[in-house]
């Protein structure tokens, strides 16, 4: 377990640029808006500033879910973040989050009776924001409602180091650092025995029902079960995970989340990608196409 050099780090760590890796245009030490751009904003109270990664999925699932309940009132506008272009520098989005991470929401709601707009950002305050907002996928009952809400807050707390830990070093990284993969797969595949585990005692993480725990997780762990991530079925042997398996593939079917997979998509096959959504309507082959603009 020898890197091909040893590194010994710098009394005062200074920024180099460019770091390398896939993502080194885009990434900075420091915070704030790098351009003037400001967000567009559509007819519905919601809006919605994101792009279809793993985070951003979880808000246009939960947004789809609502409306597939009878939620009128979750209709969104959704409009791309393409964060390889650097959008999420734009001083209209710092405004929104000022961490410059997608997802964003506005949520416009107050605004007819004379509030103000609402800025939400991190996907798991969205995801509880509308879930409390809606009265939906959040258990009533305080226990059940605590449960789910662990969960949720685990992934929170656990997909950076599936993300940013071994997605980033196993896939993205200019170099393979032995120690780097093998720390974070160790951890990856002990995450997903916490779930497979809790997945063999009830249907759902939350326990019963179907809720924003699963919403929030299934993005990440149901797609690397799937083969949809890093292309790390096989390294991970995520189909020993059987439980897992169950679930994702469960989740996979609902027609919500495939609806919602779709939004704000910019990569992948082109019959998956809607690059922006305001209506149900564009979920129609037809409107696609208008939507669709060239793969980012």
């Amino acid at each position: 377990m020898n890197d091909s050099a040893a590194y010994v780090p710098p009394k005062v760590w200074t920024w180099q640029q460019p770091n390398g890796g896939q993502f080194a245009s885009i990434n900075r030490p420091i915070a704030g808006a790098t351009h003037d751009q400001p967000l567009p904003v559509g007819r519905h109270p919601l809006q919605l500033y994101s792009l279809a990664t793993p985070n951003g999925v979880k808000v246009t699932v939960m947004l789809e879910e609502l409306l597939a309940l009878g939620h009128a009132g979750a209709e969104y506008d959704a409009w791309p973040i393409r964060i390889q272009q650097g959008d999420q520098f734009g001083s209209g989005f710092v405004g929104v989050n000022p961490n410059s991470k997608i997802p964003a929401l506005m949520d416009h709601s107050a605004v007819a009776a004379g509030g103000k707009p609402v800025r939400v950002f991190e996907s798991g305050a969205i995801l509880l924001h509308l879930a409390t907002k809606f009265g939906a996928l959040l258990p009533a009952d305080p226990a059940a409602r605590t449960e789910a809400l662990s969960w949720l807050f685990w992934q929170m707390g656990s997909a950076p180091y599936l993300g940013g830990g071994f997605g980033h070093f196993y896939a993205y990284a200019p170099h393979k650092i032995e120690y780097a993969i093998d720390r974070f797969s160790m951890e990856t595949k002990r995450q997903l025995d916490v779930l497979d585990r809790r997945l063999a005692e009830v249907p759902y993480l939350g326990g019963d029902d179907y809720s924003i725990a699963d919403i929030a997780v299934w993005p990440w762990y149901g797609a690397l079960a799937l083969g949809q991530l890093y292309s790390a079925a096989e390294f991970l042997q995520v189909q020993d995970y059987q439980h897992v398996q169950r679930w994702a593939q469960a989740i996979a079917q609902r027609p919500a989340v495939q609806r919602g997979r779709k939004v704000n998509r910019l990569f992948g096959p082109l019959h998956d990608q809607l690059h922006e959504r305001h209506d149900a309507a564009d979920f129609d082959t037809r409107t696609q196409d208008k939507l669709q603009g060239p793969a980012a």
